[in-house]
């Protein structure tokens, strides 16, 4: 491990810095992968996008699967219980130019698992090294995973899939520390993952409640492991990853004062000026309330945000409320955007 933030390496990436945006479900798409580009996350993920669907070529897929230069280092990834499928998907992702593809093999959601995907591909280690084996074959960019401890606590089988993937060619492995069973309730076993990190020969991302730079830092450090995911954390400060940064230089973390989040919204207007009015006000809008967490007045200010017709009103409100904030208050309640992502 770098005993500071120098590069990192994952597969044949160099990476500036350990610290990486999630892949959340209904959240980074295009113009949040830039906005958290601009401001430090290391690389960038999608949200989990069906096989089918990409083979299908949905209009809402194949939107899903637009980005843009600035987003790379940039992986997309994938879901689905068919092995031909994902690995006809995965052709697909690398004619359209992506860096790698991720294989989501953590989602909990009833109607994913039901169909033998997402977290339910762990149990069946022999039929998951059959897929992994043809995925890796079948594309000549790196192919990661993301995974979960296990089905439930009495099957937290996270090293063994780590040793399955790895002798199956995949170049990492992202760990949510909670098992299936626990979907997003209780804590994230860091513990666990920093033993399958001791353990295991390929590279090692952690990923659950992480929730401020400091926290991000402190389980990158202790528990050793190659990199960090920040999830929803990102949604509430998206200075995170530039804080976390600092925090490895050794440099002291300084309050986001307002007009860092005024730039900030200069920056998401002129990005979501690109995309058609109707998505425009719905991204506005998710954005905005997320910012919003933790500064006093939001939950009126979130009231107001889903209330108002007006792009030009919407931004107006906007400024003046976060113009009108000291400091960033660190006080977070993440229950609001819990659920959807692996």
């Amino acid at each position: 491990m770098q005993s500071n933030h120098s590069a990192i390496k994952l597969g044949p990436f160099t990476l500036d810095h350990p610290f990486i945006l999630a892949p959340m479900a209904g959240i980074t798409h295009s113009v949040f992968r830039r906005l958290m580009r601009r401001h430090g996350s290391a690389m960038v993920v999608s949200e989990l996008i069906s096989a089918c669907g990409i083979l299908y070529g949905s209009a809402n897929t194949l939107d899903l699967l637009k980005f843009h230069e600035e987003e790379r280092c940039l992986g997309f990834q994938i879901f689905g219980h068919d092995t031909e499928a994902l690995c006809s998907a995965a052709q697909h992702l690398e004619r359209l130019g992506v860096d790698f593809v991720d294989l989501n093999l953590g989602c909990p959601v009833g109607k994913v698992v039901q169909k033998g995907a997402g977290a339910a591909m762990c149990r069946d280690l022999l039929g998951l090294r059959k897929t992994l084996e043809c995925l890796v074959r079948s594309v000549r960019i790196p192919v990661s995973i993301k995974i979960r401890t296990g089905w439930d606590a009495h099957s937290r089988n996270a090293l063994e899939v780590v040793r399955v993937a790895s002798d199956a060619g995949v170049s990492w492995v992202a760990i949510h520390g909670r098992t299936r069973a626990q979907g997003y309730q209780g804590r994230a076993d860091w513990e666990f993952i920093g033993n399958v990190k001791a353990k295991s020969s390929l590279p090692i991302l952690g990923n659950g409640d992480l929730m401020t730079a400091q926290s991000a830092w402190e389980a990158y450090h202790t528990y050793q492991v190659d990199g960090v995911l920040i999830g929803r954390a990102a949604l509430k400060n998206p200075f995170i990853f530039e804080q976390a940064f600092s925090l490895g230089r050794g440099d002291p973390v300084e309050p986001v004062h307002a007009e860092r989040y005024l730039d900030l919204l200069r920056e998401l207007r002129a990005l979501l000026e690109q995309e058609p009015q109707r998505r425009s006000m719905l991204y506005a809008r998710k954005f905005l309330a997320w910012f919003a967490s933790g500064f006093p007045g939001c939950h009126g200010f979130r009231t107001q945000v889903f209330s108002i017709l007006s792009a030009e009103d919407l931004w107006e409100e906007s400024f003046r409320f976060f113009g009108s904030q000291v400091l960033r208050d660190d006080s977070f309640d993440p229950s609001f955007l819990a659920g959807g992502h692996g």
